[in-house]
């Protein structure tokens, strides 16, 4: 009898849950592979992308990616509150913080990353907070239960995210940035000024270019945050968003190769330093460079499994891209590509409707011809053709400006007929068009239905408006009755470019 290769997974976050949904898509797991999963936390997978809408009423169990019953249905064996402390390379095995030991032939490090606090005198005060995890939520909820006032601490995605928690929880709310302006990664200074413009209107008070130098005892509130230059703020609550580190502890005592600034280095295949180890997501250094968003490290997951399974296996992480749309309490804002124009000769054009509350930008490449990056704020409703135009580096047969002035001659507007079949629709799970018309003339003639077969818009779902062209588009084409009988599972050819990079 040949002997199950054993794949234990150290990490249970949504890149850690993704790896555990392919590869035992992957296996046959009465022969291939046993796979084990040690999560840290008290609980399974869940949803971080949504992790604000605890504060409007989901639950945890609302958040689950998982369950019990799923995994004992994949056959996968799972242990909660399984901090991994130690890795024995030489005899291939893990032991967690309470003793308990693994044997491993794979180990794939799922560890994400944790948030840093910057070094300020009095951060480690009872109230003094930071926004991660459910149990970091429920900490939230109970230290505002006491609270009047909150201050995040980060101006970034995530800090803006903490501001909307702490104003859902009644609180008056301050957002404090050290850098100039706020999102600072994904927009520029004329979006980041509109940014900061229309949180204040929503009653957060933004303080950037703001430096803390020490947390004491406040007068009025339970503290005092001082800052340099002299001035001052009073708060019942710090919660800290300023960034995060790669989680790659494991790797620096265990003799893994780590990036000068952190990171476990990966190669294409997300293999470490150790063959028999790889790394995916947060935690995992690419080519010099950690991805933060969930859809890099879905790919990185797909990839390792793959690879796992076979060695042989062609599959290779090329990188991904950023791009973004998102809601911040109601306020629109969109980042493609080179947001902020640095490619050398790129042009860029500008439009800046301060009465409307909107600001759009886009940036070409010195012909013009060629979309290569984007900001939106206030009005995201281009984001979609942009985005388009952008992964597919398809020509643009208009001038420039058309895309987003409103007074220009008519958008250069990309039909779903005009987008080639491997256009990629879903970043988070690599879904292209023809995986999803493929999905429709299967049966799935709905967004449900689609959802259900290709897994397209449950990432961050900011596709679902071009999924939905598509469906349709599809069922006109083909004719088809919206009467149609129950989605088929797609073959598993038809699923291909599902688990691939483009």
């Amino acid at each position: 009898m040949n002997h199950k290769q054993r794949v234990v997974v150290v990490g249970n976050g949504m890149v850690g849950h993704h790896f555990v949904e392919q590869i035992t898509s992957l296996i046959n797991p009465s022969s291939d592979a046993e796979v084990t999963v040690l999560s840290g936390e008290e609980r399974l997978a869940y949803d971080r992308v949504h992790l604000s809408e605890f504060f409007a009423g989901k639950t945890a169990d609302d958040l689950a990616l998982t369950n019990e019953q799923i995994y004992a249905d994949w056959q996968v064996r799972f242990y909660t509150n399984a901090k991994v402390t130690h890795i024995n390379r030489e005899k291939q095995q893990v032991t967690t913080s309470e003793g308990a030991i693994f044997d491993y032939d794979k180990l794939v490090l799922a560890t994400g990353s944790f948030p840093f606090v910057p070094p300020i005198p009095g951060k480690d005060r009872e109230h003094c907070l930071v926004y991660r995890t459910i149990a970091d939520l429920n900490a939230i909820k109970h230290s505002a239960s006491s609270s009047k006032v909150g201050v995040v601490i980060g101006g970034g995605l995530l800090g803006l995210e903490a501001a909307n928690a702490l104003k859902q929880l009644g609180l008056e709310t301050h957002v404090v940035e050290f850098a100039p302006q706020l999102m600072g990664v994904q927009v520029d200074g004329g979006g980041g000024r509109l940014l900061k413009d229309k949180i204040s209107a929503l009653g957060v008070q933004v303080h950037t270019s703001m430096a803390t130098e020490e947390i004491v005892d406040g007068d009025s509130c339970r503290y005092k945050m001082c800052f340099k230059g002299g001035e001052t703020l009073e708060t019942d609550l710090i919660l800290f968003s300023a960034g995060i580190r790669p989680y790659d502890n494991l790797a620096r005592e265990f003799d893994l190769a780590v990036g000068e600034r952190g990171g476990i280095v990966i190669n294409d295949h997300c293999q470490t330093s150790d063959q028999n180890i790889y790394a995916i997501g947060e935690c995992a250094l690419w080519s010099n460079f950690i991805f933060g968003l969930v859809a890099p490290g879905y790919a990185m997951a797909k990839i390792a499994a793959k690879h796992i399974l076979s060695s042989h296996s062609d599959c290779a992480f090329t990188g991904a891209d950023m791009s973004t749309k998102l809601k911040l309490m109601g306020v629109e804002v969109g980042s493609i590509g080179d947001a902020h124009g640095r490619t050398q000769d790129a042009r860029s054009y500008v439009f800046d409707d301060q009465l409307s509350g909107v600001y759009k930008k886009i940036v070409t490449d010195p012909a013009g011809t060629r979309l290569i990056g984007a900001v939106l704020v206030g009005d995201t409703s281009d984001y979609d053709n942009l985005l388009q135009y952008h992964l597919n580096d398809l020509a643009l047969s208009v001038a420039p400006e058309s895309l987003i002035f409103p007074l220009a001659p008519t958008a250069d507007t990309i039909s779903i007929a005009d987008l080639p079949a491997e256009a990629m629709i879903c970043s988070c799970h690599q879904v292209t068009k023809h995986t999803i018309e493929q999905a429709v003339l299967a049966g799935a003639i709905d967004l449900v239905g689609v959802q259900t077969v290709t897994k397209a818009c449950t990432g961050c779902g900011s596709c679902e408006s071009r999924v939905n062209c598509i469906i349709e588009h599809c069922l006109t084409e083909h004719s088809l009755a919206v009467t149609q009988a129950e989605p088929k599972r797609l073959s598993d050819s038809a699923l291909i470019p599902v688990t691939e990079l483009a």
